[in-house]
Parts: structure tokens; sequence; C-alpha cells
């Protein structure tokens, strides 16, 4: 795919109300996500090798995109269960209700954890082991990325 498609491709994302866009050409995949939280269109071109470029325009502050990694300094031990998309991580299924898991909660294999709300589609996010919860990385409410930790299960 040419740059020249790929700028028409970031255009038509700034300009509209898509929050996401992805296309597949041939054995390159593009991805678009627009972000509220900071001005600016995020693109990722992923090679079939596995190797990845990253595009943003050239106004882009380099230093505001570093910032939220540095949130997770330490890797808890343990099993670490992650985020499998984008979206808005909730610990129960409707406001006021008690939350799915609580930090020592003895869990098995496919109890739900949490909820991520991704493009108005709750999806459940169900443990993969058995074993007790030992810590909540998320709070509620709160935007998560694809493959962040959100709880570790000991």
């Amino acid at each position: 795919m040419d740059l020249r498609k790929l700028k028409t491709l970031i255009d038509l994302v700034a300009e509209s109300d898509i929050a996401e866009l992805e296309v597949t050409e041939g054995e390159s995949k593009v991805r678009i996500v627009k972000s509220s939280a900071i001005p600016q269109n995020q693109m990722v071109m992923m090679q079939p090798q596995g190797m990845q470029q990253h595009y943003a325009p050239s106004h882009a502050p380099a230093p505001a995109a570093a910032a939220p990694v540095a949130a997770v300094a330490a890797e808890p031990t343990g099993h670490i269960v992650k985020s499998p998309m984008v979206g808005t991580f909730y610990r129960s299924s409707a406001p006021g209700s008690p939350a799915f898991v609580e930090v020592g909660a003895t869990i098995k294999e496919g109890d739900t954890l949490c909820i991520i709300e991704a493009m108005k589609l709750l999806n459940e996010i169900d443990s993969d082991v058995a074993g007790v919860v030992t810590k909540v990385l998320v709070e509620n409410g709160q935007p998560v990325e694809f493959g962040q930790p959100l709880f570790v299960i000991g």
C-alpha cells in the first residue's frame, strides 16, 4: 500500500465520525484508530513477517504517546490476564452491581472476570486459568489497550 493511499485513509478517518478503520490489501493490513484523549490519528501497518511500522502525522508530539507506557513499571508474579481488545474496562455487569471478582476470590477456568465495552458491544472476559485473584490492575471505567494486563491470578 503506497503512502498516498495511507494519507487518504488518515484524512478519511480524521474528517469523519468513525473512530476506527481497518483495511486489508493483499497481505498488508492497516488499522487507523482515532483517539479522543489525544488529538491525533494512529495508524499501524502490519507486515506478514511480523515486522510492524508505526505511522503518525508529523505534527503529533512523540512524548505524549510514550507517557501511558510508564504506568506499568513492574510485572507482578502469577498468571496475568491481558485485554484481548481495546475498549472500556468494567468490573461489574451494571452500575451499582457487585464486581464479578474481588481480590482474594477463588475462580475457576471460564469464570467471568470483567466486561470490556468496545464499539457499544459488551464483551465478557473469562479466566483462562483457575486460581485466586491476587491483583486487579485496572480501575473501573478506565480505557484499556490490546494486551494490557488486567488481573493477576495466583
